[in-house]
């Protein structure tokens, strides 16, 4: 499964824990804040100022790394 800017931060911890630790070095600090689960990821990016498409590939690149 790849990860799109649609997907709810929520979804994405679902898809692999490890993905708090590949947002949080992106600059995402508030992946464990309970709202933050509910906002896309686009929606989150603008917040903290963060190219989605940044993340997007640093995501999916985790993902291939292993093996999802």
């Amino acid at each position: 499964m790849a990860v799109t800017k649609d997907m709810l931060i929520g979804e994405i911890l679902q898809l692999d824990q490890n993905m708090a630790g590949v947002l949080m070095a992106s600059g995402m600090h508030c992946v464990g804040c309970p709202s933050s689960q509910m906002e896309s990821l686009e929606e989150a990016a603008m917040v903290h100022g963060i190219p989605a498409d940044l993340l997007v590939a640093r995501l999916n690149a985790y993902l291939q790394s292993v093996g999802k």
